[in-house]
């Protein structure tokens, strides 16, 4: 089942980290590995990624993967031995640009992420979607000179104007769409493209410096996977934001809880879905507390108008870390119990 074409009656739903951290599951197979080993075998990402469907039952997978690995195919090394990523070195100057190298084609670099893709296809249910995703450019750019998307980012930003973004995205954006397509050419219904980073800046400069970044690299995708759904979600980003977008080969639009989603959904053409956007937090709430304001809140946007047509449900970032894992299960029962 592709879950933004072939609706069945419910509203369908996934999380964002729905294979991570919290997830039983996931440490069980950890203890025996460590994070980048549980990327980039086939067989334990993919093991890593069917437990959510096994144990919550949701309505699509995603490929348990990590969005910095541009950076490290770029030359920049990437390690999680401490545990929040780093790399060897940041794009300072725009003389950084030049130790910029690609250590290997996409095509090779990406194929672990193809295989988990196929091993993923076979093995779940015919009515699971599986979905790929990808880091956005300019939340890659961000990590690639801070180290991070947190702070204030003013070496990043300095970055749009004295060249480094844009020399960094000719880069980057050939070996990103390959990145995209192996996962879309080995099992992936959709792709995500992942902007943690967008909402830090103004609508103006991200109309002028992001928006042609993005639409040029979904055109190139969409030319060679036309099928191939697109999602796009953006962190802490606003309307004006979603306004400044080229939605034309933009199949989902993601938004985060300080999002109104029916008032984002007015924005969108019919032909674009909406996701989201609970508060992650609120899996932390005691259960029925939580279950209370969860009903209380899809009450209060079918009431409003919601097209729960064009609605993906879940969360407004990803699921956090000690999450008990009974109110991930009763959430996603409850999203499921909603007509559509």
């Amino acid at each position: 089942m592709d879950i933004f074409e072939n609706r069945k009656d419910f509203l369908p739903v996934w999380f964002m980290r729905q294979a991570g951290r919290y997830h039983a599951h996931y440490q069980n197979i950890k203890k025996d590995s460590d994070f980048m080993t549980m990327c980039k075998n086939p067989e334990l990402a993919c093991e890593v990624t069917l437990g959510p469907i096994q144990d919550f039952g949701f309505n699509a997978a995603i490929l348990f993967s990590d969005l910095l690995f541009p950076l490290e195919q770029l030359g920049m090394g990437l390690s999680y031995k401490s545990g929040p990523p780093v790399l060897e070195w940041h794009l300072q100057t725009p003389e950084d640009i030049k130790k910029l190298k690609i250590i290997a084609p996409g095509k090779e670099f990406y194929k672990f992420q193809g295989d988990a893709c196929k091993l993923l296809r076979e093995r779940l249910p015919k009515d699971v979607t599986l979905l790929g995703f990808v880091g956005a450019p300019f939340t890659l750019y961000t990590y690639a000179v801070e180290g991070s998307h947190a702070g204030n980012l003013v070496s990043a930003k300095q970055g749009l104007f004295d060249g480094r973004f844009e020399a960094f995205t000719n880069i980057l954006m050939p070996e990103l769409l390959e990145e995209m397509l192996m996962q879309a050419n080995n099992g992936a219904q959709a792709v995500a493209l992942f902007d943690t980073a967008a909402g830090e800046l103004c609508a103006s400069d991200y109309k002028e410096h992001i928006v042609p970044k993005i639409t040029a690299l979904l055109k190139a995708f969409k030319e060679k996977s036309p099928k191939t759904k697109i999602i796009y979600y953006s962190k802490h980003t606003q309307a004006c934001h979603l306004k400044a977008l080229d939605l034309t080969y933009i199949d989902v639009i993601g938004v985060d809880w300080r999002c109104d989603l029916v008032e984002i959904q007015k924005l969108l053409p019919p032909h674009v879905f909406i996701q989201g956007n609970l508060d992650p937090a609120w899996l932390h709430l005691p259960t029925d507390l939580m279950e209370k304001k969860a009903k209380a809140y899809y009450a209060d946007l079918r009431e409003r108008g919601l097209d729960f047509k064009r609605w993906v449900a879940g969360l407004g970032h990803g699921v956090l870390i000690q999450t008990p894992e009974k109110n991930v299960k009763r959430l996603v029962e409850i999203i499921q119990g909603q007509k559509i």
